[in-house]
């Protein structure tokens, strides 16, 4: 009689297991058993969740359950898609999705107002949902190692945006809505298919950093010398033949610089016509004497 209470209780126990959801094996893996909760870690001023490298195709479930989540970090993963579901994390200050294979973003990333920083680098997007430009508060963004070529009219809204990274991408020409963002001063348009820079990059008027090196660049404009903000401006790797004699005007580049992490004047690898060569390996100060000069005789 006792053998057979146990057996009865043995099988409702299993039964109650069999109730229960199943879950893929490595969301399975990541939870160990545990309350997803436990992944939090509760720092001095955000609640962040590290799922980096984890070898997941789709989001975990669970992930959706955690709205007080501030920092979530989704990078180098196998991830092709994010769910409409990510628009419940509305108290996103930081999202990293890069390094995954994502073709798209979903609309209703736009749901969340409270997002600073955005990486999405490191994917297949062709293209960049217009409701981004509802993340009013966004600071950063990086996009680069995309196969983007455009970008929405309506990201002239991110008026606090301060670094943006487009590099390694197939635009022809520098957006239209990326003039109308007067806080950036870090602009990284690097290898891409840009031909040409329009004389509206004058209204970047913060910009301190600014890199197109590697691209079909043949001429700089002369409103580019009126940012008088820039302390780096790499233009490595392109096919400038002459440079504007108005150029001296960048006083706060400190030198000609060879290191792509240094500030300066990166113009190596352009085919400069004679003596420009020989006037750059004497220094910045020589070439802005030579263009000053250059100018006054003209």
């Amino acid at each position: 009689m006792g053998t057979e209470h146990s057996k009865n209780e043995g099988r409702s126990s299993m039964v109650f297991l069999r109730k229960g959801p199943k879950l893929p094996a490595w969301e399975d893996a990541l939870l160990s058993g545990k309350e997803p909760k436990t992944l939090l870690k509760r720092g001095l001023h955000y609640v962040s969740l590290s799922l980096i490298m984890k070898g997941m195709t789709s989001t975990p479930d669970f992930l959706w359950g955690l709205p007080e989540v501030q920092k979530l970090n989704l990078s180098r993963n196998q991830l092709v898609v994010i769910p409409p579901s990510l628009g419940k994390l509305d108290r996103l200050v930081v999202l990293n999705l890069g390094g995954n294979c994502l073709k798209c973003l979903p609309k209703e990333i736009g749901l969340l107002r409270n997002l600073k920083v955005l990486f999405v680098n490191m994917n297949c997007l062709t293209e960049v949902p217009a409701e981004l430009s509802l993340c009013r508060k966004l600071e950063v963004l990086s996009l680069s190692h995309n196969n983007i070529s455009q970008l929405p009219f309506s990201f002239t809204d991110l008026t606090n945006l301060r670094k943006l990274n487009l590099s390694n991408n197939r635009f022809v020409q520098i957006p239209l809505c990326v003039f109308a963002l007067r806080s950036l001063d870090f602009l990284h348009l690097g290898s891409n298919r840009l031909e040409n820079i329009a004389e509206s990059v004058q209204y970047l008027v913060n910009l301190q950093i600014f890199i197109i090196e590697n691209n079909n660049i043949r001429t700089l404009p002369r409103s580019l010398c009126f940012i008088t903000t820039l302390e780096l401006l790499n233009v490595d790797y392109n096919c400038i033949q002459n440079l504007p004699d108005d150029l001296y005007l960048l006083h706060r580049l400190p030198r000609i610089a060879w290191n792509p992490m240094d500030k300066g004047l990166h113009i190596a690898h352009n085919p400069l016509s004679r003596p420009l060569p020989e006037v750059v390996e004497g220094g910045l100060d020589v070439l802005f004497n030579y263009l000053r000069e250059k100018k006054e005789h003209n």
